[in-house]
This record gives structure tokens, sequence and C-alpha cells, in this order.
């Protein structure tokens, strides 16, 4: 069952349905909420806080979001393309929306990896 994410800080509150969650990016002592309808939102918040609150939030082992290096974490659901070559990571519904995004070579290829495992359980 899908959840509502909240995300609240002393100013603001951002309430999202888990599946609308497309990737969260740090940028300095913010953090860049993106959703599945392309808002974004700018919260005062670090990665790793909204790392924790995913956690906190999620039900035991239906935690479909994934850390990828220092900078950034994305809705594994959404993941359709990877080249960490080109250090190049796209994210899509199929359908409604498509963002790309750029991390490390090595933190692509550990994803890569990841995702590979997780596909053949």
């Amino acid at each position: 069952m899908d959840r509502n994410l909240l995300f609240a800080t002393s100013s603001e509150l951002v309430r999202v349905p888990s599946e609308a969650l497309v990737s969260v990016r740090a940028d300095g002592n913010y953090s860049a909420v993106r959703l599945a309808d392309g808002s974004e939102y700018y919260l005062t918040l670090q990665l790793g806080q909204i790392e924790r609150r995913i956690a906190e939030q999620s039900a035991d082992g239906d935690n479909k979001f994934i850390r990828i290096g220092k900078s950034l974490i994305v809705n594994r659901e959404f993941i359709i393309y990877i080249n960490h070559a080109r250090q190049k990571l796209v994210m899509s519904d199929g359908r409604s929306f498509r963002f790309e995004e750029s991390a490390s070579r090595e933190a692509l290829r550990s994803l890569r990896e990841y995702i590979e495992s997780i596909s053949n359980e």
C-alpha cells in the first residue's frame, strides 16, 4: 500500500504520496523534492534528514527509495535507464514524465548492480 510521506520543518510542510516522489537532490543545506507531475519543492532539510524520514515512514521492507552517492535519492520504480560511463540516469513512468539526473560513475555502477540483483530474485 502506498503511503504519504511527510516532510516538515519549522516553516514548511510537504505531504507527498510515495508513488509520486521521483527523486530528491541535495542542494547545499537544502533538498529539491521532484514529483511525477513535474513540480519541485525546496526544503530546508539536508539529504540525510530526508533519507531518515523516508525510512521511518516506509513500511518494513517496503522502502522503494535508493540513495545514490552523496547527492541523490531516487524511487527505484521509475528507473528506466542507467549509463554509468556517461553518468546518466533516466527516470520515467513510461507515459507522462521523463527526468534525467546525473551521478558519479561509481554510484551509478553500484546502482546498476543493485537493480540487476533484485531483478534476479
